[in-house]
């Protein structure tokens, strides 16, 4: 059965906890309908953390083998605690009723599908990415690699450092880092909190590396640290 498009809202998500709070063991300590349950539950909480209507897939893995669970009446599933349903995660399993509880992860992967910007062909490391290499793409946005590209994103100019493959996304990760600035030039500071944003001038005490750390000291002396995110900008996070 196709999985659900589109937002699933806070009340969607406790329905489907609710849904996957407990089940009658019968033949088997996880049966199939615990694993049909522990997919609804990866698939709603996934769903959940989108900000757009997206296509969920879930890979349910399996127990450690060398685990002996006593037999139990109820079992509960449930996300743990800063768990994110994206990519390689884990679902936690336990006894609520038996002779004795237990509490184990599984493994899942979790797939989102979602359009991204997308390799045509195979394409090596030091490749320069122009329009012609790259298409607009069904991908799975959860991977691994880092951040992929939206429609007014297409990373056109950049250079990789290692190789994709036809029909893969393009992710942040397989990019070299663009360099923003060099040291001793003159740069903005965006200090950004909650409600509120302020910005000053600085010098740059290294090079800024697209997304990495950097040192700017401020014309009375003081040094702050932010990150590099745009040409001659840094941002500080509060």
């Amino acid at each position: 059965k196709r999985p659900r498009r589109g937002m699933l809202r806070a009340a969607g998500l406790a329905a489907a906890l609710a849904l996957a709070g407990g089940v009658q063991a019968q033949e088997s300590v996880l049966g199939a309908e615990m694993a049909q349950r522990l997919q609804s539950l990866a698939q709603s909480a996934a769903l959940a953390s989108l900000a757009q209507p997206a296509r969920v897939e879930v890979e349910l893995g399996t127990l450690d083998p060398r685990l002996r669970l006593a037999p139990c009446r109820q079992i509960q599933a449930y996300v743990p605690n800063g768990a994110k349903m994206w990519g390689r995660t884990r679902l936690g399993v336990r006894c609520l009723e038996g002779e004795r509880r237990w509490n184990v992860s599984l493994p899942l992967r979790v797939k989102v599908f979602a359009k991204a910007w997308a390799a045509v062909a195979d394409l090596p490391a030091g490749t320069e990415l122009t329009q012609d290499k790259l298409r607009w793409a069904e991908v799975d946005i959860a991977g691994d690699g880092g951040a992929v590209f939206g429609a007014d994103q297409a990373p056109l100019g950049r250079t990789l450092v290692r190789t994709v493959e036809a029909g893969e996304p393009v992710r942040s990760g397989a990019l070299k880092l663009r360099q923003w600035f060099g040291p001793g030039e003159r740069v903005l500071v965006m200090a950004v909190g909650t409600g509120y944003a302020i910005s000053s001038e600085g010098q740059a005490m290294g090079v800024g590396l697209e997304g990495q750390e950097v040192r700017v000291r401020f014309d009375n002396g003081r040094v702050a640290v932010g990150r590099a995110v745009a040409e001659r900008r840094v941002e500080v996070l509060l």
